[in-house]
């Protein structure tokens, strides 16, 4: 039987396209192991998957100051002592990494051993982790066409993002019911992100006066985000969060207003879903979702408000110069050449596995 291990965390875009390539793994006869550490967010989320999960020490390797940066680098060779270990143990064929600070260890000690790495690098530039891993991976899978030129040529390949196969699978009419909306109107769904964004919530809620004229508003606005005057208001409904219902939801929207992190932007490619990209300011991060949008954009797959303009007035003027041109963003995107990433990931792994030495 063919082994692999996957491995990734920190945060849930960091583990999500893992779960993605699993069923196909099965399918192929992997044996599938996933080394993560060991209280992170990527333990919980294996958890449901009958996947065996080994944990290594990590730390962060941080570009700014901070008391932590004197003792993380000791916890970063101790989890290269970990993995190597686990490896030894396991003999994999290969490592699929997606990123994050507890994949570093892990595809150092596996080049050491051997062992062909491929990695996937979600947004348009390599973040820390995934720089420190690209020069002993065997190939470097990326989102963007734009993150080609950042990476070695002989690695380098635009896959897309792989997505769950059950986003694929929504029920409108269960969201429909669920949400009590009818038929006859076209739908939004506002997501900002997985803890939610108070900008967007507020520019949304602002604007809620001119928008449901014409629309029924679905928002999922965050853990404690839920406004709660405004629980029965006609054609808005608010969730926190949404669980195995956001397929559905999914399915049900006629357009999406979202943040522009890579995973999620590439789920609405996926679903063809057009959509108002609202990236996190610069001052939020380190820019990727600014640069995600930007590419985005420039493929004619989305429209993009900065959220320093984000007015109720010109909310609502995009969201209806959106639904207005939905079908030239879904004619876009159906030309998309970072669709299908599951079986061009696949088809990565098949070739490096028969392929090795």
């Amino acid at each position: 039987m063919k082994r692999i291990v996957l491995t990734g965390g920190g945060t849930a875009g960091h583990v999500t396209p893992n779960l993605a390539l699993l069923p196909r793994l099965r399918e192929l006869g992997y044996e599938v192991f996933y080394i993560g550490s060991h209280e992170g967010i990527e333990k919980k989320l294996i958890a449901d998957f009958d996947v065996p999960y080994y944990g290594v020490s990590t730390g962060k390797l941080r570009r700014y100051l901070d008391i932590k940066n004197f003792s993380d680098p000791f916890r970063v060779v101790k989890g290269y002592g970990d993995a190597r270990k686990i490896l030894k143990e396991l003999k994999p064929d290969i490592v699929f990494s997606k990123g994050g600070f507890v994949s570093v260890p892990v595809v150092r000690a596996a080049a050491s051993l051997k062992i062909p790495c491929i990695i996937h690098e979600s947004d348009m530039t390599p973040g820390l982790a995934n720089k420190l891993c690209i020069p002993v991976a065997t190939k470097v899978c990326c989102n963007f066409p734009e993150t080609l030129q950042n990476l070695p040529e002989n690695k380098a390949v635009l896959t897309g993002s792989p997505i769950r196969d059950e986003l694929l699978k929504g029920d409108k009419v269960a969201a429909l019911n669920m949400c009590k909306f009818t038929s006859t109107l076209p739908v939004i769904m506002v997501i900002g992100g997985s803890s939610g964004s108070v900008a967007i919530n507020k520019a949304v809620r602002s604007a809620l006066p001119k928008l449901l004229e014409d629309f029924q508003i679905v928002h999922i606005c965050g853990n404690g985000r839920v406004d709660n005057l405004l629980l029965n208001e006609k054609r808005y409904v608010q969730f926190e969060y949404l669980k195995s219902e956001l397929k559905d939801v999914l399915a049900m929207a006629d357009i999406v207003i979202s943040r522009a992190g890579a995973n999620a932007i590439c789920e609405l490619l996926a679903l063809k879903k057009p959509n108002l990209l609202i990236p996190l300011p610069a001052k939020s991060s380190r820019g990727d979702q600014i640069l995600n949008a930007a590419s985005f954009e420039a493929q004619g797959y989305s429209l993009v408000l900065d959220e320093d303009d984000l007015a109720d007035t010109t909310l609502a003027e995009k969201v209806y110069e959106l639904y207005c041109n939905r079908k030239r963003f879904v004619d876009a995107m159906s030309q998309s050449s970072q669709l299908n990433a599951v079986d061009k990931i696949i088809g990565l792994i098949e070739d490096t596995v028969i392929n090795r030495p």
